[in-house]
């Protein structure tokens, strides 16, 4: 039983980070999805703020449901098995930040 929850909390976890806005240094949303809504939509200056305000809330909302599921996962695993979870997790991060650096034109 715990192998299986492992492996989909594995999977699913980092997954469901990039279902969201990113974070730059300070914590907050980055503003690159919205920047990229207004120019396709044509939104204007009201519409950007509400949406702004939408994505800041729903990161909000992902970051306490991120934090809750971590510390019910941690109730279930083992300290090893949380230990080698979050190797994954970093490792999966890692492999993440690759390919983002990848796919960014060479800057001067």
């Amino acid at each position: 039983m715990i192998k299986p929850l492992l492996m989909l909390a594995a999977l699913i976890l980092p997954l469901t980070a990039t279902a969201y806005p990113s974070e730059n240094d300070y914590g907050q949303p980055t503003d690159h999805k919205l920047e990229h809504l207004s120019k396709m939509l044509q939104l204007t200056p009201e519409q950007k703020t509400k949406l702004e305000a939408i994505f800041t809330e729903q990161h909000a909302k992902f970051r306490a449901i991120h934090e809750e599921s971590h510390a019910r996962i941690k109730e279930v695993l083992t300290p090893e098995q949380m230990q080698k979870m979050d190797e994954m997790r970093k490792e999966h991060m890692e492999k993440r930040q690759e390919k983002r650096g990848a796919l960014k034109p060479n800057q001067p």
